[in-house]
């Protein structure tokens, strides 16, 4: 599948009390992929929220990816994003299969990128371009970054840190092709309002 367009990520402190009522406003709006991140310990529930949300991904069509969890992905046939901390990517591949969507983590470093490349990464994330509420401290990355990345990989560039409508444009112009959305997309008053986000997000990127 061509991996374009909007990469909705979930938190679950923001959605909480309207998760899946806005994770659906979300996928009415169109998303590519749906990224599951809930950094807590309670796995009877991050199950349970995983699962709910693999059955809202397949009604819409839309891939599911599980933060930092490949177990998790693995018990539920569903790709995985990996941090640097993660390890290698190689051993997630062999678990996952070859058909699996394997996300990276590259901060602001090309050469992280290229490495997760050579481990059968299927898309590359650099960030973060902005102020970040959910990686405050996360070093800043350039458009510069975007171009070289264009040059000399061979795979999908996500961007991710505080993007949103205001200020995607020059990243889809450095030739992004997904832009990962929190804030900008969930930090929304009303399900319509999301539903609106997503679409306006997509036509920045022409899809």
């Amino acid at each position: 599948m061509k991996l374009r367009g909007l990469y909705a990520i979930t938190d679950s402190e923001l959605l909480a009390g309207k998760f899946l009522s806005y994770v659906e406003a979300a996928l009415e709006g169109g998303v590519t992929l749906l990224q599951y991140r809930d950094k807590s310990s309670d796995e009877a529930r991050r199950l349970r929220e995983a699962e709910a949300l693999r059955n809202l991904c397949e009604r819409y069509k839309t891939q599911l990816i599980i933060n930092d969890d490949a177990e998790l992905a693995a018990r539920l046939n569903v790709g995985v994003h990996l941090g640097q901390t993660d390890g290698p990517l190689s051993p997630t591949r062999a678990l996952l299969g070859s058909k699996a969507i394997i996300g990276s983590t590259c901060h602001a470093q090309l050469a992280l990128a290229e490495q997760a490349a050579k481990e059968g990464a299927s898309y590359v994330a650099f960030g973060r371009f902005f102020n970040s509420n959910t990686k405050p401290g996360a070093p800043s990355c350039s458009l510069d970054l975007l171009d070289e990345a264009k040059r000399t990989l061979h795979l999908p560039v996500c961007a991710i840190g505080g993007i949103t409508l205001d200020n995607a444009a020059p990243l889809v112009a450095h030739g992004v092709d997904l832009l990962a959305v929190v804030h900008g997309l969930f930090g929304a008053q009303s399900t319509a309002e999301v539903t609106r986000r997503a679409r306006a997000f997509n036509e920045l990127l022409k899809i």
